[in-house]
């Protein structure tokens, strides 16, 4: 599965758009605020790296549901919620692409 942020992938010629693809994960481990901010910072980074991952999987278990081989134009949205929760969306376009 080829992921890409840009809208064409050099090489490959797109023959069919499929449709929207999307993927949103949410840490349901709240941070806190402790007495230190750089391990605050440092536990947002993991958290939301490891939310990013599974955000992901699930765009690209959703493409693969529809038969492509790539997701193109994808667009990454992260959020650390009122709550303190991260979360991470990826959405897409999927495609069938040929070399």
């Amino acid at each position: 599965m080829i992921l890409t942020t840009t809208n064409s992938i050099e090489g490959y010629k797109i023959v069919d758009y499929l449709g929207i693809v999307t993927g949103v994960s949410i840490n349901e481990k709240k941070l806190a605020m402790g007495f230190s901010i750089s391990k605050y910072y440092k536990a947002i980074q993991s958290s939301i790296d490891e939310v990013k991952e599974n955000a992901f999987k699930t765009l690209t278990e959703n493409a693969r549901k529809l038969k492509a081989n790539a997701v193109v134009g994808i667009k990454v949205e992260i959020e650390l919620t009122t709550s303190n929760y991260a979360m991470v969306s990826v959405t897409g376009t999927a495609v069938k692409v040929t070399e």
